[in-house]
């Protein structure tokens, strides 16, 4: 990413979002769930907002989920599915957007592949769950809580 696109992301994204409220009737998003051989999970961090999310991203208009889904593990964590993943579970992403879902899948089979990311992405790694980085955001640890902690399924990304 240029440093020019980097400075105007935090205006540009705000403005899009907008626009995306008012033009798509429905916004769809997906996010994996990788690990490691020693049950560490795969978590990235972009260059234009804070935290530590799962890999992930928009689902494009004709755009099968699975194939957006693993478009966007190779692309921001290099990690390329071998089998298909399995659906976790649909969240709602209100408030932040209202008509905004995302697809939550856990990716049992991977290899690893090289990034391609144009700088989108600051850095990913694997990290053991009782080791995880400063700035996990709230939604990637409501689904950590919820799968490996024991909480409740919540029906949207961010309780």
């Amino acid at each position: 990413m240029s440093p020019l696109r980097r400075a105007l992301e935090p205006f540009i994204t705000p403005l899009f979002r907008t626009w995306w409220r008012f033009h798509r009737g429905m916004t769809l998003g997906v996010r994996g769930l990788a690990m490691d051989a020693e049950g560490r999970v795969l978590l990235i961090r972009h260059t234009y907002v804070d935290g530590w999310f799962f890999p992930g991203g928009g689902v494009e208009s004709g755009e099968v989920a699975e194939h957006a889904l693993a478009r966007e593990m190779a692309e921001e964590g290099g990690v390329e599915p071998t089998a298909p993943a399995v659906l976790v579970g649909v969240f709602s992403n209100a408030p932040g957007f209202r008509n905004d879902h995302v697809l939550f899948y856990r990716i049992a089979q991977w290899r690893p592949c090289a990034t391609a990311s144009d700088g989108e992405i600051a850095e990913h790694g694997f990290f053991a769950l009782d080791a995880l980085p400063d700035g996990v955001s709230k939604g990637t640890q409501a689904r950590l809580d919820e799968l490996f902690g024991g909480a409740p399924r919540a029906t949207h990304w961010v309780p």
